[in-house]
């Protein structure tokens, strides 16, 4: 399966049906009068959110979602049936941003949320409703109002618990491929990862996903190597884990250059929790590791910088433990936000 985070669909909910001008014709009924019903309202256009999707793929075969309209009056009295509902369904995750790509509608964040993005027209009046003392017959019907459309733009933002940045080839898809089940592709050649993976990792008896995206150069905010457009990716990460390459001379420089990108990019992300680590440790000697750390550690503002592995699994067992630590005060935190903003407001007497 293809992995699509963007696409532009065009809705439009259902016209309303019209109403109906009949009158009644009964043998033994003198006086008949009007007996037209209402037309049915039009269908809405909703967005659900559902479990067990990942990607905005579908909206490549499929970009116009048009409801039904809503059934005419009848005789007797008879008012049309509403149009059905149509619902699009999208990952969690999910932004739905207006035409103009900046106006934020809605976020699809939990399974079984849902937004109404158009209203269906509602039906029109048949002339039994316009019926009064003085108007004892009226000719009168109105046709239905007409449904809302629009272009709106989907964007997936992947829900992980921690992300991890670094340039091209420092290694972050061999640390979720050894700390999860995940199989992204590894090879000794720059921007291997060409789209976000996800990984589940299992630490003292709880998880966290963990998400790859794309690695990162200078000048990436303006469209250099793969831009930054699958940053929006860790933008909800509780912290983000910043891998260098130790094999590399200047690891001092290429920790500033990832960050002066995430601080071009916005969003918070600058100001995220950040584990910083000198990867492929098992390549160096003691030596230029000791060097290398120290000279991350100064160009960081840290005291100290963790020394991993991926290939020999060297330093995984401390990193995965600073890492749980930020993602379960991260979900405390939200679990109480959650409840303080369950609690009815109390009024004093």
């Amino acid at each position: 399966m293809k992995f699509l985070d963007e696409a532009k669909i065009y809705i439009k909910s259902g016209d309303g049906g019209a109403g109906c001008v009949s009158f009644r014709r009964e043998k033994f009924i003198e006086f008949g009068g009007p007996d037209g019903g209402n037309g049915g309202r039009g269908g809405d256009v909703v967005v659900e959110t559902v479990e067990g999707l990942n990607t905005l793929i579908d909206f490549r075969y499929q970009q116009h979602f048009k409801a039904a309209r809503g059934d005419h009056g009848k005789g007797r009295d008879r008012s049309g049936p509403a149009a059905p509902t149509l619902v699009i369904k999208v990952p969690a995750g999910t932004q739905i941003l207006a035409d103009d790509k900046e106006t934020v509608i809605a976020e699809m964040l939990r399974p079984g949320q849902r937004v109404v993005l158009a209203k269906g027209g509602d039906g029109g009046y048949g002339n039994a409703h316009f019926k009064t003392s003085t108007n004892r017959a009226p000719r009168r019907a109105d046709p239905g109002w007409p449904g809302e459309e629009r272009w709106v733009w989907l964007r997936l933002k992947l829900i992980a618990d921690a992300g991890l940045v670094g340039l091209p080839n420092a290694g972050k898809s061999t640390l979720l491929a050894a700390v999860s089940r995940a199989r992204p592709k590894v090879a000794d050649y720059p921007f291997t990862t060409l789209h976000p993976v996800l990984g589940v990792v299992h630490v003292h008896e709880t998880e966290f996903v963990l998400a790859d995206i794309p690695g990162l150069i200078e000048g990436a905010h303006e469209g250099a190597g793969l831009g930054t457009r699958f940053l929006g990716h860790v933008e909800r990460c509780a912290v983000l884990i910043h891998l260098v390459d130790g094999t590399q001379e200047d690891v001092a420089g290429a920790y500033r250059t990832i960050r002066a990108e995430l601080a071009a990019y916005g969003h918070g992300l600058a100001e995220k929790p950040e584990i910083v680590a000198l990867n492929k440790v098992d390549a160096l000697t003691p030596e230029d590791a000791e060097t290398h750390a120290a000279a991350l550690a100064a160009a960081a503002g840290i005291d100290t910088v963790l020394r991993i592995s991926g290939v020999s699994g060297a330093g995984m067992e401390a990193l995965l433990s600073e890492v749980h630590g930020h993602v379960m005060a991260a979900r405390a935190a939200r679990a109480e936000a959650q409840a303080a903003a369950a609690e009815p407001v109390g009024y004093a007497p």
